[in-house]
């Protein structure tokens, strides 16, 4: 299919049914397709390449959709926009720009470019407007609807704001190198800005939630932990700087990120050692931030929605100097929310602000800030309980045996500078640092559960943890000359610090018979729970870096990487022997270094031809545990190691991309108690441990984003991930599942189409989550349980309507269908922490546009 046929196939207001299926299911690796952008396509992108033109006189639609086609741009205009309207032609050599105004001369239109390389049609409201300038502008017109995109080339930008896609050109998460998602030799997901609002994805668990392959999971009420391939997810990453999850319990108290402030989430699953250091073989989260514009532009949105929920947005941006060197971006949020269980509700902020300073052609600057709080009432620090032998009781989804006096109160601040260069021969260098400062203050509830005698009793808990964790990340990257051909390289450097200050008390005896059934708020008072100090933990991390991508042959690139890492832990634990002591029983010191750690990194692409590649790669990454051997000496760091083959596809030029992978993952050195103790060094008085432990993760992930038609977006991911013991300590471990109750099977569809013709200001779409069946079994106090949470499927729904130019309105309707299901299952009968997804409701959402 030539590109002006392809482009005429997406124009269309009735593409083949057929075609549709075949993109629909987003793995139709067979032919057909456009090859991904080239470096001319790139140039041309940008409305500087200079192109020979022979497009004739007629409809503009279709003419705009050859110019699309031949330059090779993503050009995006309404059927409102080109309707009844014709043009002249446009022949003979112009720039891109130049073409556009040619070609819409008399038309009352003008080409406007966004900052992403994109173009987009405007009404023309200057009469003296030349026939061949273009205005080069981001911001919309009053009068015409927001564009629907005729695809042409994939802008070789990764921001996605502005976009309307649900992929995006360019990554950098895997490797530290731009490259494509085809490119990638890895599993990679990217969330797009146009896919968070469409869904209403408010924190980073919702979008976790939707994301392919990934699993969000509460330890009660408030707690969220993520898991991928079957691996707990111990880093979350900012701009590319990663800040560690599992340092503290505060950490997991304070995931609710609110995404107002993301321009997009890049996902990498899999081992991602090069890119983080220390952690789980399980997967990167990397929430990149918005970014200042070249040209103002300012929106407001609010929102209503069930139990109560409020919320409202301001988002203002564009330059702050008459040169446009210095530019500016403030968000500010603000949220009410009433909860489904009773008594539950909760306030929160979020206050950010970003400047960038071109301190010259090739230097840039950029500080950033953000204030985050949340205050929460009527959440227990766990959640249900269930019967002794696991059984479910059946309670309705609002139940709470929250206090009138339970809270949990979160604030972060965190600050961020990057100073940018690039020099004239492509090289870059970027030198960035991070500063967190993040506090939690919360008193609630857990409930224990006596299963010999099945009562159930009541106990109180306080937490008072504040954390500071601190990156920098120095990097510099460019091209370099090998045996005739052009490669890359990447150098790098990077510094981590976490502090944790940690002070607590639990055990408090609030209820001894807790009625289930009959709960009162109000009659237990404030017990004012004091403090007494529990952990302190500092960790450092340092490294030192360098990745590769050699062109090997013209189809086949060749990506090398290694990183050395020097790991440092230090740790005071005090334990006291119940809840009235003030003094320590005993006071633990824990310290442990791992030095000169190296991590490796490999992936081989090979192109079948211009849409699709196949991959191959290995990752590792390593976790240093604080356990010795039998004679005394530390054992070595856990290591995860991810074997994965794939086939990519890159379609329209990459609008549209999709993947399907094999994986294998072992986690190897895990360590568990010896079996003959008296060997032990130390032995009666301390424990030592063998590091032969092994747990293999292997699956299927199949994977598909971006645009199926111009009108039509999706995001869709099955997951097929199983994880067993291989060896372990105890032997009838061996060959079961590691984790039963994070799912070994997950779809997740996520969708919008905009209608044509007359109904074009309309958009329809919505989102499937369905996960396979979960469980937790064994014995508490010699009495066997057995906690189910049976397959299930959740329908979202979202309606859009463009009532104006500037004014967005959107109507999110979730568990569409009010599905009863548990979001997060109890680990044991005797500590139950049962948790409710959330039953139907609806948010309407209405952003304007200045």
């Amino acid at each position: 299919m030539s590109n002006l046929q392809r482009a005429r196939f997406l124009g269309s207001p009735h593409p083949s049914p057929v075609a549709l299926a075949v993109l629909a299911l987003a793995l139709g690796f067979m032919g057909g397709a456009p090859s991904h952008a080239s470096a001319q396509g790139t140039a041309q992108a940008s409305g500087a390449g200079v192109v020979d033109f022979s497009i004739a006189a007629g409809p503009l639609a279709p003419a705009l959709r050859e110019l699309a086609s031949k330059s090779n741009i993503i050009l995006s205009f309404t059927a409102e926009q080109s309707d009844g309207k014709r043009t002249s032609g446009v022949s003979g050599r112009h720039t891109v720009s130049s073409a556009l105004a040619v070609l819409l001369n008399g038309t009352g239109l003008r080409a406007m470019q966004l900052d992403n390389g994109a173009f987009v049609l405007r009404a023309d409201t200057s009469h003296n407007t030349p026939a061949h300038s273009v205005p080069v502008a981001a911001a919309a017109s009053a009068n015409t609807l927001p564009p629907v995109t005729v695809i042409g080339t994939a802008t070789a930008s990764d921001t996605t704001e502005g976009t309307h896609s649900y992929t995006t050109g360019s990554m950098s998460t895997a490797t530290r190198l731009d490259l494509s998602m085809r490119d990638t030799p890895q599993a990679v997901t990217v969330i797009t800005r146009e896919r968070i609002q469409d869904q209403g994805l408010a924190t980073v668990n919702d979008v976790v939630q939707t994301a392919p392959g990934l699993t969000f999971r509460r330890f009660g009420p408030e707690r969220a932990s993520f898991y991928s391939r079957g691996m707990y997810v111990d880093n979350i990453m900012y701009d590319g700087l990663p800040v560690s999850l599992d340092s503290s319990n505060l950490s997991q108290d304070l995931l609710a990120t609110d995404m107002a402030i993301y321009d997009r989430v890049e996902i990498v699953r899999g081992a991602t050692g090069l890119a983080q250091g220390a952690g789980n073989p399980s997967a990167a989260i990397n929430l990149v931030r918005k970014r200042p514009t070249k040209i103002p532009q300012v929106s407001v949105g609010v929102s209503a929605g069930s139990w109560d929920r409020y919320r409202a947005e301001l988002d203002a941006s564009g330059p702050l100097s008459e040169d446009g060197s210095l530019r500016g971006r403030t968000v500010i949020a603000t949220q009410d929310y009433g909860g489904y269980k009773r008594g539950e509700s909760s306030k929160g902020q979020t206050l950010y602000g970003i400047l960038e300073k071109d301190l010259n052609a090739s230097t840039k600057l950029t500080l950033s800030a953000l204030h985050q709080e949340s205050k929460l009432h009527g959440n227990g620090f766990t959640g249900l309980p269930v019967a002794s032998d696991g059984s479910d009781l059946g309670l309705p989804r609002s139940t709470s045996y929250a206090n009138d006096w339970e809270h949990w109160n979160k604030t972060t601040n965190s600050a961020f500078i990057g100073l940018d260069h690039r020099f004239d021969n492509d090289w870059r260098v970027h030198l960035s640092a991070y500063y967190a400062q993040a506090e939690v203050d919360m008193q609630g509830h857990y409930i224990s559960h006596n299963v010999t005698t099945g009562a159930y009793s009541q106990l109180g808990a306080r937490n008072a943890h504040q954390e500071r964790q601190a990156s920098a990340h120095l990097y510099a990257n460019g091209p370099f000359e090998l045996m005739g051909r052009k490669h890359e390289l990447v150098l790098g450097a990077s510094y981590r610090n976490i502090n944790f200050d940690g002070n607590s008390r639990q055990g408090l005896a609030l209820n001894s018979k807790l009625d289930l059934h009959n709960f009162d708020p109000s009659a237990v008072a404030d017990p004012e729970i004091p403090l007494r100090d529990w952990m302190d933990a500092k960790i450092t991390q340092q490294s030192v870096y360098a990745t590769t991508r050699l062109n090997v042959a013209d189809r086949v690139k060749l990506i090398l990487g290694g990183r050395l890492d020097w790991f440092d832990y230090n740790d005071t634990v005090n334990t006291y022997p119940n809840f009235a002591a003030n003094t320590p029983s005993v006071i633990a010191n824990n310290r442990y270094s791992v030095d000169n750690h190296l991590t490796k990194y490999a992936g081989l692409v090979f192109d079948l031809n211009d849409q699709h590649a196949l991959y191959a790669s290995y990752t590792d990454i390593f976790k240093p545990q604080n356990y010795r051997d039998a004679s005394n000496k530390l054992l070595d760091p856990v290591v995860g190691r991810n074997y994965e083959i794939g086939i990519k596809g890159e379609y329209f030029d990459g609008a549209l991309n999709a993947s399907a992978a094999v994986f294998r993952m072992d986690q190897k050195n895990r360590a568990y108690r010896s079996t003959d103790q008296t060997q032990c060094v130390n032995y009666p008085t301390v424990t030592c441990y063998s590091a032969a432990g092994e747990v293999r993760s292997q699956g299927v992930e199949l994977e598909v984003q971006g645009a199926i038609t111009p009108n039509w977006q999706a995001g869709a991911g099955y997951t097929v991930a199983i994880a067993r013991y291989r060896k372990d300590a105890t032997a009838s471990n061996v060959g079961e599942l590691f984790d039963t109750d994070t799912p070994r099977h997950l779809f997740k569809l996520s969708t919008m189409y905009r209608l044509p013709g007359d109904l074009q200001r309309w958009r329809i779409g919505g989102s499937v989550y369905r996960q396979g069946f979960i469980y937790n079994k064994g014995t508490t106090s010699g009495i066997p349980f057995y906690i189910t949470q049976k397959a299930y499927a959740v329908a979202d729904l979202v309606i859009g309507w463009q009532a104006t130019s500037a004014l967005d309105v959107r109507l999110n309707i979730n568990n569409v269908f009010d599905k009863k299901y548990y979001n997060a299952l109890s680990g044991s009968a005797g500590f139950p922490s049962n948790v409710y997804g959330e039953p139907r409701n609806v948010m309407l959402s209405a952003r304007y546009q200045f």
